[in-house]
């Protein structure tokens, strides 16, 4: 797995599209601050390591190869969005692409959009409430299995990892933020926009077509997910580099490809929205 550039949680990169994503590429991508992790953002990357390492509020392990889920829905919420791909997650993978989820119930907590409100947070609920949709809707009940499911897998974000007297929930806090500020920097649909594919009634793609662009755009290959031969989601791929609050994401080339048949891929515009021209450019 090949690493390219860097993004960095230090700085954000300028907003643009629908409000919220640069029609840039991953180089030099960086994330606002926030409270310091107290970590170097030098030290071994994760899933790099040939030694033992203890300090897991510096390294991020089990889950060192982090996927940044986006979703192409065609029904529900996100159709309003015709020119976004939307939210999904960001799920810490075993170096090895197994899993573990729900690693801690104790923290399993309810009423995320009261947590980040309380936290002073109100930019990324809106955010959530506009870019992390649940196809039915129920946005509070997609976000609370998000932070259980794989939030509470981060070692990096162990309560006991946070400053001392930080309120509950300041560890979910933590992940919606960099989910954000990172989903900030996938700017996917402005990618493949730029290789002339966009969503179609009538075109077709190969997977080749498709990743190949992206690579062009971002400098790395990404998983895609198919229904059937309809594109629905992208997961982008990095190591992490010191803490998920402040370190630094290390894109990588995805170590599996995703579900997505080799030809004949469908990319439909999102419902009530039209698009595309009577072409194939399948090869």
């Amino acid at each position: 797995m090949a690493s390219v550039r860097i993004v960095s949680l230090l700085s954000l990169v300028g907003i643009a599209c629908a409000g919220i994503i640069n029609n840039t590429d991953m180089s030099s991508a960086q994330l606002f601050p926030r409270a310091s992790s107290g970590c170097s953002t030098n030290g071994v990357i994760s899933c790099h390591n040939t030694t033992v390492i203890s300090n897991l509020c510096c390294f991020e392990s089990p889950g060192g190869l982090l996927l940044q889920t986006q979703f192409w829905d065609t029904s529900g919420p996100g159709t309003a969005l015709p020119t976004t791909w939307t939210v999904h997650g960001l799920w810490p993978d075993s170096c090895d692409t197994t899993f573990t989820e729900n690693c801690d119930p104790s923290r399993a907590y309810t009423d995320i959009a009261t947590i980040i409100q309380n936290a002073g947070e109100t930019e990324l609920l809106d955010f959530m409430n506009t870019f992390w949709l649940d196809i039915n809707g129920n946005n509070e009940q997609f976000w609370e299995h998000e932070w259980a499911t794989h939030g509470t897998c981060y070692s990096t974000l162990e309560p006991s990892c946070l400053p001392t007297g930080s309120p509950q929930g300041t560890e979910a806090v933590d992940f919606f933020l960099t989910v954000e500020k990172l989903y900030k920097t996938l700017p996917t649909f402005q990618w493949l926009e730029k290789a002339g594919i966009t969503p179609s009634s009538n075109r077709t793609f190969s997977l080749f077509q498709l990743t190949s662009a992206l690579k062009t755009a971002s400098g790395v290959t990404p998983a895609l997910d198919c229904s059937g031969t309809a594109i629905n989601q992208i997961s982008w791929y990095f190591n992490l580099q010191g803490s998920m609050v402040d370190g630094t994401f290390i894109p990588i080339d995805a170590p599996t490809a995703g579900s997505c048949p080799s030809s004949g891929l469908t990319y439909p515009p999102k419902s009530g929205s039209t698009g595309g021209t009577p072409t194939s450019s399948d090869s």
